[in-house]
């Protein structure tokens, strides 16, 4: 019976949600509560916290945005020296320039140093609200270079951007159909119309078993027209009437999925209507693409940090890091955008008072070549991500491969490392901070399983 009235059960958990956000769960439930006596649409959340997700669509090469700086020559492989000659054309850092920030320092001593376009995450990472995360990317178990040739427990189809996005939304090789944002929330149950949000473009990301996600592009008030212009009192009636036809019980499937979306939408719309009210916020956020996301995201967390416990994540995304030509220009000016956006965005969540309770953090689907091209990079594998806000435990997380051209980290000649942390152990370590249990993270990881560490110590 459990197996047969599953679809039924996600039906009620979702529709149940929505009215119970619009006020409406006392009018047309009973019957699904008789049928299911129990389902309880209570979340799980004791308090509020948020996942802001920036993808970077193309492939960043992170490799100029983390550069190591230890002394030595080039036949050591984590040295500067290495990397300045391994890079060629694309290395940054030569005397006399200033394509690089000041040295920054791990736990261990280790000196690295950012590109000097990202001087809002070196302030952040100065200040102990940034962690960097080196050679990251997708794995289903450890993998080595010998390994790798034999073609034993590769992902699948790598180096392609499509299939290579959706494993980093997935954590997973295979072609599922929900993201590990989407799956962390379905562990607290039933949310509103706020929980899973994109402010881009649709992504999997968001999509959990039972959660669905809803893309809000900046500045969107949703508002039904056929309610403007009106009388109080008219406008009233119309929303009423269409109360009612929300309830309406069809005994349909497609009608109560109609009616479900439709009520999410109502309750979304009289959501966003409340931040007309809020005070205007201290900081100004940048005039770019990812500028104008991250504004609406701290709008969106504004609304709904004041609405009690609960779970937020949203999708944020910017493009044009696929660099096989003209990248030193175009890659400086994308990581500004970048740097100057998160900065901004940190220092609003602060102002608010949540700095610790909303953490943002970047992933791309690969690095790029660490050979140049003549112009630029082409697709490559493991790369190194950022992580920021008030929870994170700042510092400099993972391990720098070997910056040789065909050595023991390349599975070529060109500079394609193996990652050596699995996107779904950062997400675990993420997810763990977001309250969910060891049981709930081998459930929304199943690859997690495979690898000894789960938890990368880079959040509190």
């Amino acid at each position: 019976m459990a197996h047969t009235h599953r679809p039924q059960r996600r039906r009620f958990l979702r529709l149940s949600a929505r009215l119970a956000a619009l006020g409406l769960a006392g009018l047309g439930l009973d019957p699904w509560r008789r049928l299911f006596p129990g389902v309880s649409a209570a979340a799980r959340a004791t308090d509020y916290k948020a996942l802001v997700c920036v993808y970077l669509f193309g492939g960043n090469d992170s490799s100029n945005l983390i550069v190591p700086r230890r002394s030595g020559p080039a036949s050591d492989p984590y040295s500067f020296e290495a990397y300045r000659v391994a890079r060629s054309g694309l290395a940054l850092g030569a005397p006399g320039t200033t394509t690089l920030l000041p040295d920054i320092a791990d736990a261990s001593g280790q000196t690295f140093a950012l590109h000097a376009a990202a001087a809002d995450l070196d302030a952040l990472y100065r200040s102990g609200q940034a962690a960097f995360l080196l050679n990251t990317g997708a794995l289903t178990r450890p993998l080595t270079k010998a390994q790798y040739q034999q073609g034993l427990t590769r992902p699948a189809n790598l180096f392609s951007h499509s299939d290579q996005t959706r494993q980093a939304f997935t954590a997973q090789s295979d072609a599922t159909t929900s993201g590990w944002g989407g799956r962390l929330l379905d562990v607290f149950g039933p949310g509103d119309p706020l929980s899973a949000v994109s402010v881009s473009s649709h992504s999997v990301f968001l999509e959990g078993i039972d959660v669905r996600s809803n893309v809000i592009p900046p500045g969107s008030s949703l508002a039904l027209a056929a309610l403007s212009g009106l009388s109080a009192d008219a406008a009233d009636a119309r929303r009423q009437a269409l109360n009612a036809m929300v309830l309406m019980d069809g005994g349909h499937p497609l009608r109560e999925a109609a009616n479900g979306q439709f009520a999410s939408g109502l309750q979304l719309a009289d959501t966003l209507q409340v931040s007309g009210s809020l005070p205007t916020l201290s900081v100004t956020f940048p005039n770019t693409g990812l500028g104008n996301q991250l504004r609406e995201v701290a709008r969106l967390i504004r609304i709904r940090s004041t609405m009690g416990p609960g779970r937020q994540v949203f999708f944020c995304s910017m493009g044009g890091f696929d660099t096989h030509t003209g990248q030193l220009g175009t890659h400086a000016s994308l990581l500004r955008q970048l740097s100057q956006g998160l900065g901004v965005f940190t220092t609003a969540m602060r102002d608010l008072g949540l700095a610790d309770k909303v953490t943002a953090f970047t992933q791309s689907e690969f690095n790029r070549t660490f050979q140049f091209n003549g112009s630029g990079s082409d697709h490559a594998w493991g790369g190194h991500q950022v992580v920021l806000g008030g929870a994170v435990r700042g510092g400099i997380y993972g391990s720098l491969p070997q910056q040789v051209l065909g050595g023991p980290d390349d599975v070529g000649t060109r500079g394609m490392w193996i990652p050596t942390t699995s996107s779904a152990q950062v997400g675990a370590t993420l997810g763990r901070w977001f309250g969910a249990s060891d049981a709930e993270l081998a459930t929304a990881f199943p690859t997690l399983v495979n690898f000894t560490s789960t938890n990368l110590g880079f959040m509190g």
